[in-house]
């Protein structure tokens, strides 16, 4: 994701506004994204405070040019959903081919 575009950047309260105000989420879920699971490993239970069997991933959301459009962590619990807010939490995102990270 880094190197072809320039990069900025920005405080986790911006980056999650820019993720939610351009549904990136939304739109990997719809499949306009693919998702390809980066890292997927057991959290540190105590620190997470998740149930067992909870899963934290390191997810590429990629467009259909294969481009990776953002990364997020996510904690994936063994029922499906999402813990902590119940959405990923954005970690890089490419918006306007400029690279917004924390």
């Amino acid at each position: 994701m880094s190197g072809r575009y320039p990069s900025k950047e920005v405080s986790a309260l911006e980056l999650r506004k820019l993720f939610n105000e351009h549904k990136y989420w939304e739109r990997a879920q719809s499949g306009e994204f693919s998702q390809v699971v980066l890292e997927n490993r057991h959290p540190s239970l105590p620190l997470a405070n998740e149930p067992f069997c909870t899963k934290s991933q390191i997810i590429a959301y990629r467009d259909k040019w294969n481009r990776t459009t953002a990364i997020v962590h996510q904690y994936l619990r063994a029922d499906g959903s999402i813990g902590l807010s119940g959405r990923p939490d954005p970690k890089k995102v490419l918006f306007n081919l400029e690279i917004y990270y924390i």
